[in-house]
């Protein structure tokens, strides 16, 4: 039996529907303040359908194009919540208008081309070549590892990922 598109959903419907973990979904909770699923007894979250459709947004600026968390918390506060879910549903007239509303300037938002420390890098790699581009030696190549070379992007990325796990080490440190 299908539910209704207004239905709350569980946060195993949830994970389901985006192809996520449940565990993602709980820490995405404590990184964006604008996810707030119904607790009910016991710790049952129930998700509205807006919340479902913010979901889908951050997960489609998170695995789609390449944004990290932070940048798209900078997104969110920006632009709201209506913004994010609108690029996950592809709307890119209500995109555009949000956006103008949210600016002076009536700009359109740059999705796909933002600040550098709002995107890690490109989502999904072409299949023909690995995520990091060892081999090749590009113009911009600066650190030689045998035959293999490190464009600066990869090195960027990296760095970020580096970032990440040192970051993610500290967390286990407190919690221990």
């Amino acid at each position: 039996m299908e539910k209704s598109p207004d239905a709350f959903r569980t946060i195993s419907e949830v994970a389901d529907e985006l192809d996520l973990p449940q565990h993602v979904l709980r820490f995405w909770e404590t990184r964006f303040q604008q996810i707030k699923p119904m607790k009910r007894g016991g710790g049952r979250r129930y998700y509205r359908p807006e919340d479902v459709d913010l979901l889908k947004g951050i997960r489609h600026l998170l695995y789609d194009h390449g944004y990290t968390i932070k940048g798209v918390q900078k997104l969110l506060k920006a632009n709201g919540n209506k913004f994010v879910a609108a690029i996950a549903s592809g709307d890119l007239a209500t995109v555009e208008a949000l956006a103008a509303s949210s600016h002076e300037e009536p700009a359109p938002p740059k999705v796909g081309i933002a600040d550098e420390d709002q995107i890690v890098g490109r989502a999904k790699a072409p299949p023909s070549r690995r995520f990091f581009s060892f081999g090749g030696g590009g113009d911009d190549a600066d650190i030689s590892i045998g035959k293999a070379s490190v464009s600066k992007e990869d090195r960027a990325l990296l760095q970020e990922a580096l970032y990440d796990l040192l970051e993610c080490k500290r967390l286990l440190d407190q919690v221990r």
